[in-house]
């Protein structure tokens, strides 16, 4: 067919293209012939020179990168993210062929869904001898501690994904079935919107289905299982270290659920609840993204610092729908893959309309000596989540691959622990076309599908995940190890109907709130504040030095040791020791005075491993503005990431370019912070951080460049470290004095640089916030404020001494202190009641 066409375009494609030999193909048959179905996608590539291919691939990584999409790899040193890997060229399925992987995931899942209910119910596929007892009592992921109870809205499963591969033969074959919290979802839906931004054309002529209609069951499922009306559904991730987290805050905003970690949730009296700013908040429903294991230190993992305490407790009592259940992991282990077509017949009376990769549970002694006799064409992996000692970890290891020791070994390992290993088939996958920016070339993948429990049966998305090796090697796919990822076209025989999540134009409910702000995601915007400006202060002092250190002048050389001596005592330079040298009278030691210089400290600043320092200030930003990922732009991120990348990077530049560098980056940050940020709770939390800080940081410079003793020149050096030297010498034609410095940067409102200034905004953004209490008394929190906002504006600058200004410096740190207390910390808050208060 290839040789008969009539293309150039087409023939000069695919001139190259050579399927590996012994594998399946999906775009050529064994004849060499191009599959019908592929051809749209071919003819499209070959309109266009390779460059110009290319370009057009180029608008789906931008679409990615605008996106922010990103995987965070865990075996570099500082477990980096790296920007979403895509296969540009896409997975095309027909309709027909695609419609048994349907029937064949449907039959699965709800194969599945029975054995969970039993295993986790009467149990009679263990008595009966169906399953031996090892391999359920034995595997980790069953979950004793809900067993014998029924999940609310009696399914184990409501989320189900199986990992495909096509055999040589051409039949698909289930490798992995994915019940714990499959994943995936988010990146296949990422990976439609880019390739179809990238060739809408052709996209919409192969009549490619929607995915929208997959998540728009899943919604309406999760909102059936919360029972009640108004009910709140939340997504628990494990938090954004986990390798999917984009995933997580991605599917959290496109299905309309509320992003939580296990520290934003509560259990009182059975019923879960998240902690948000205007207290707690009932939870009725749990898109599970953490591990079973990890869900609740009381009574399963007590190690987990992820889990709910009391979410089992919840679970039994049915106050709480989880999706999936606790325990449904336990259909994941391989051990499981050597029963299930037993299973099939014996409870649904049928075959799989997909079968598993062959598999052999060594527990069993018939099957153990089968395995050992046809040994070298298979693989052997443990049989459940848990390493087994001998064996390559996270993976199998191949017996074919292995030398005569390395196969004796393996052999051993499976005589010494029978019941924790399996031995499989080794499955060579099929292959599918990847643009390698000059042509195509065959890649092994494996597909990954999913489906969801509806009232109507099961719903199996129309499209999936396809995961695509980087090598040829057909048994090396994974996403943490290079592999890319492709979108699926399922193509359709009839128009296809335009289903979507987005609400229709003209019927758009309008909204100008987020919903409720959790107290996790207000604290670390809190903080997120807190710690720029730190580092802002920090980098001010630090540029102040460098630019008057170098003058001769006593007076000047005093207040830049001021300034060195607050670096120290901010925790941001290390404390010169005094060290003992030999010398003097009579051979002896005496104590010398340390040869550091300015430059020294502030390398160290800049440089060192101190708790105040740039490296360990920016980090914290850092890895605080991780956590809220989805809460800021992806400018913001970008920016924070390149200060962070700054600091190591610039190691070679002199300590005030360094400074002014850092210092215009957090000016661009504030910015967008101040610009682009809707300016609802989370940015008043941010704020507020920055304010206090800011407040906190000028009372303590004024302590110690504006006491009575203090000189012009250290007064001139606080004007210059606040950014106010300008104003002041706008305002006033004679030298540098105490009182008019002091009114202008402690005092004056209009200064934005002051603690006025600082106390009447914070003042004015905790008003705006929402309140926990009822009852209708001043709190703490508003008292302080107020007091020290009236103390503040009726001070005059001929009464302010170094008291006063540690007063006001105290009552910064217990205003944080009493603002952690009412907004992020909700124990002992009032929860709503079942039916809901606001």
């Amino acid at each position: 067919m290839l040789a008969r066409s009539r293309n150039p375009g087409l023939r000069s494609l695919l001139a190259d293209y050579r399927p590996l030999p012994g594998v399946a193909d999906e775009l050529m048959t064994a004849a060499g012939e191009v599959r019908p179905h592929w051809l749209p996608v071919l003819n499209e590539i070959a309109r266009y020179r390779a460059a110009v291919v290319s370009q057009r691939f180029a608008v789906a990584d931008r679409q990615i990168k605008n996106s922010g999409v990103y995987y965070r790899v865990y075996d570099t040193p500082d477990g980096r993210d790296r920007p979403w890997p895509l296969a540009h060229v896409p997975l095309v399925i027909p309709d027909a062929e695609w419609r048994g992987i349907e029937a064949g995931i449907a039959q699965r899942a709800q194969l599945l869904e029975t054995v969970l209910s039993d295993l986790y119910g009467p149990a009679t596929l263990v008595r009966d001898g169906a399953l031996p007892a090892a391999v359920i009592a034995g595997n980790p992921d069953f979950q004793r501690a809900v067993a014998g109870g029924t999940p609310l809205g009696g399914e184990h499963l409501v989320i189900y994904a199986a990992d495909l591969g096509r055999g040589p033969d051409g039949s698909w074959w289930v490798l992995k079935d994915r019940a714990q919290a499959p994943s995936g979802m988010g990146y296949a839906l990422e990976n439609r919107l880019a390739i179809s931004a990238a060739l809408p054309a052709l996209y919409r002529d192969m009549q490619v289905e929607r995915l929208a209609g997959f998540f728009q069951a899943m919604r309406s499922t999760l909102a059936t299982k919360a029972g009640r009306e108004g009910s709140r559904i939340g997504l628990l991730t494990p938090g954004p270290a986990n390798e999917t987290y984009f995933e997580h805050a991605y599917l959290a905003r496109y299905l309309g659920l509320l992003l939580v970690e296990g520290a934003d949730l509560t259990v009182q009296d059975g019923s879960v609840y998240v902690r948000t700013i205007e207290g707690l908040k009932r939870i009725d429903a749990l898109v599970r993204r953490l591990d079973a294991d990890f869900a609740d230190p009381l009574e399963l993992n007590a190690g987990s610092r992820l889990g709910v305490p009391g979410l089992v407790q919840a679970v039994r009592k049915g106050s709480v729908a989880l999706a999936n259940s606790l325990g449904a992991g336990l259909v994941e282990a391989p051990a499981m893959l050597a029963f299930m077509p037993a299973l099939a017949r014996r409870l649904t009376g049928s075959d799989l309309i997909l079968p598993n990769v062959a598999t052999w549970w060594c527990g069993e002694a018939g099957a153990r000596e089968e395995a050992l006799g046809d040994f070298e064409q298979l693989a052997v992996l443990p049989a459940f989540t848990r390493e087994v000692a001998g064996l390559t970890r996270g993976g199998a290891s191949v017996v074919a691959d292995q030398d005569a020791a390395g196969q004796a070994h393996l052999r051993e390992v499976v005589k010494a622990h029978p019941l924790e290993v399996v031995a499989q088939e080794v499955v060579r996958l099929s292959t599918m076309p990847v643009w390698n920016g000059k042509r195509l070339e065959p890649h092994p993948f494996t597909l990954r599908v999913y489906a969801v429990a509806t009232s109507e049966g099961w719903k199996v998305m129309r499209g999936g995940f396809c995961r695509v090796g980087d090598s040829n090697d057909p048994r090396a796919l994974s996403m943490q190890h290079g592999g890319r990822s492709a979108d699926v076209w399922v193509t359709s025989e009839r128009p296809v109907d335009h289903v979507s999540l987005l609400p229709v134009p003209g019927k758009v409910a309008i909204k100008r709130s987020l919903g409720h702000l959790p107290s996790r995601a207000a604290d670390n915007l809190f903080w997120l504040g807190r710690y720029l400006e730190r580092a802002e202060a920090t980098l001010r002092v630090v540029r102040a030095v460098g630019e008057i250190a170098a003058e001769a002048d006593e007076e000047v050389a005093a207040a830049t040791q001021r300034l060195t001596d607050l670096l120290i005592a901010w925790g941001a330079a290390a404390k010169s020791e005094k060290p003992e040298v030999s010398g003097g009278r009579r051979g002896g030691k005496v104590a010398v005075e340390p040869v550091a210089t300015a430059e020294d400290i502030l390398r160290d600043v800049l440089d060192g491993d101190e708790s105040g320092g740039m490296p360990a200030l920016i980090g914290a930003a850092a890895r605080t503005a991780s956590a809220i990922r989805e809460r800021l732009s992806r400018d913001a991120t970008q920016a924070i990431a390149n200060l962070d990348a700054m600091v190591v990077g610039d190691r070679n530049l002199p300590s005030a370019d360094r400074a002014d560098r850092y210092l215009h980056t957090l000016a661009a940050l504030s910015g967008l912070a101040h610009e682009n940020m809707n300016q609802l709770s989370g940015w008043r939390f941010l704020r507020i951080g920055h304010h206090i800080e800011r407040a906190i940081q000028t009372c303590r410079l004024i302590r110690r460049l504006g006491d009575e003793s203090a000189s012009a020149d250290m007064l001139d050096a606080l004007l210059r470290v606040t950014d106010s030297r300008i104003t002041y010498r706008a305002r006033y034609l004679m030298g540098t004095l105490r009182l008019p410095v002091v009114d202008l940067v402690l005092l004056d409102d209009g200064n934005p640089r002051s603690v006025a200034y600082q106390v009447i905004h914070a003042a004015e953004h905790l008003a705006a916030l929402p309140r926990t209490y009822r009852d209708g008394e001043v709190d703490a929190l508003t008292r302080t404020i107020r007091l020290m906002r009236a103390e503040i504006e009726t001070t005059q600058a001929a009464d302010v001494d170094d008291r006063m200004i540690l007063g006001f410096e105290n009552r910064l740190l217990a205003l944080s202190s009493d603002l952690s207390a009412r907004y992020f910390n909700q124990d002992e808050a009032m929860a709503e009641t079942a039916e809901g208060l606001g």
